[in-house]
C-alpha cells in the first residue's frame, strides 16, 4: 500500500498532471471526454495523452469509450486509498489533526439544523441553467435555504426563453439578474453551504477554492442557449433543461441534510448529480 500510494504521489508531484487530475476530480462523476480535457488546459493532444497515461498507470484514473470517444473519470475508490495512507501513515491514524474540517459536535449540528443553508448554482453565462436552479430550489425550500447564482463569464441580461419559462411555470423573475462569480468572493459575500456547477465549462475552470469549504458538486448538462432552429424548437431545449433542473433541486430538498455526516452528504449530492437528464417538457 505505502509504494502504491507514494507512486501515485510522485505522479501528482508533475504540475500539468496534477491540473489534469484536478480537473477530473472537479468533474467528478462525470467521465470527460480527452479532447475537452486538452481544450480546457491548453495541452497539445499528444501531451495530454502522456499525462492520461500517467494517471491511468498509477490507479487514479479510469478510462471509458463512448464511441469512437475515450473518456476519463478520477478512479475514486483509489483516491480515497491514497488519502488514507496519508491520514494513517503522516497523521498517525488521528484525522482530527490532519482534516481541514473541524469535528462535528452536537452544537454544532443544532446550529446547522436550526439556521439557513447557503447554496450557490454556478455556469459561465448565468442566463439560463443556474438562474433556473436558484429560481427553482428558492421555490422548492426557500424556507430552508438562501439561494443564490453567478456565471464564470455572465452575460448582461437573462436570456428570453429563459425568462419566459420561469414565468410560464409560475417563478417570480423580478428579484432575478445575471451576475459575476466574483461578488460571491468579496469579503461581505455569504459563506456558502453549498457550490454546484450546472456546465462543464464552468467546472473545467481552476477556481480558487471557497472560503469556509463547502460541499460542492458538479450536475452538468447541455446548455438550452445552444439549441438551434424554430422558436419552438428552443423552447423545448428550455423546458427539457428546466425538468432535468426541477429533478435535481427536488432530490436536493429531499435530503435530511442535518442528519447526514459531510461523507454521506457529498456522496448524497454526487449521486443526484449521476442522474440521467430525464426533464419532460410540460
Amino acid at each position: 500500500m505505502e509504494k502504491e500510494s507514494l507512486d501515485q504521489l510522485a505522479t501528482l508531484s508533475h504540475p500539468q498532471r496534477m491540473a489534469v487530475f484536478r480537473l477530473l476530480m472537479r468533474r467528478y462523476p462525470d467521465a470527460v471526454p480527452a479532447g475537452e480535457i486538452a481544450a480546457a488546459l491548453d495541452l497539445k493532444a499528444s501531451t495530454n495523452s502522456v499525462y492520461l497515461s500517467a494517471l491511468l498507470e498509477a490507479g487514479l484514473a479510469e478510462q471509458h469509450r463512448l464511441g469512437t470517444s475515450l473518456r476519463y473519470r478520477a478512479r475514486m475508490p483509489q483516491v480515497q486509498k491514497m488519502m488514507r495512507f496519508l491520514i494513517l501513515d503522516c497523521c498517525r491514524g488521528r484525522p482530527e489533526i490532519c482534516t481541514p474540517f473541524p469535528p462535528p459536535t452536537s452544537d454544532g449540528a443544532a446550529a446547522m439544523a436550526d439556521r439557513k443553508y447557503n447554496v450557490l448554482f454556478i455556469c459561465t453565462g448565468n442566463s439560463a441553467r443556474s438562474i433556473f436552479a436558484e429560481a427553482l430550489l428558492r421555490s422548492e425550500a426557500g424556507d430552508r435555504f438562501n439561494v443564490y447564482s453567478a456565471g464564470t463569464s455572465p452575460y448582461s441580461e437573462l436570456n428570453p426563453f429563459a425568462v419566459e419559462t420561469l414565468a410560464s411555470k409560475g417563478h417570480d423573475t423580478t428579484p432575478l439578474r445575471a451576475k459575476t462569480i466574483a461578488e460571491f468572493r468579496e469579503p461581505e459575500a455569504p459563506v456558502m453551504d453549498f457550490v454546484f456547477t450546472v456546465c462543464n465549462q464552468a467546472a473545467n475552470e481552476d477556481c480558487p477554492a471557497w472560503d469556509g469549504q463547502p460541499v460542492s458538486a458538479h450536475w452538468g448538462m447541455p446548455d438550452p442557449v445552444k439549441a438551434t432552429g424554430t422558436d419552438a424548437e428552443k423552447r423545448l431545449a428550455f423546458q427539457q433543461t428546466y425538468g432535468a433542473l426541477r429533478n435535481r433541486i427536488r432530490a436536493f430538498a429531499a435530503l435530511p441534510l442535518d442528519t447526514l455526516d459531510r461523507i454521506s452528504l457529498q456522496a448524497a449530492v454526487d449521486g443526484i448529480g449521476e442522474t440521467a437528464l430525464e426533464g419532460a417538457a410540460e
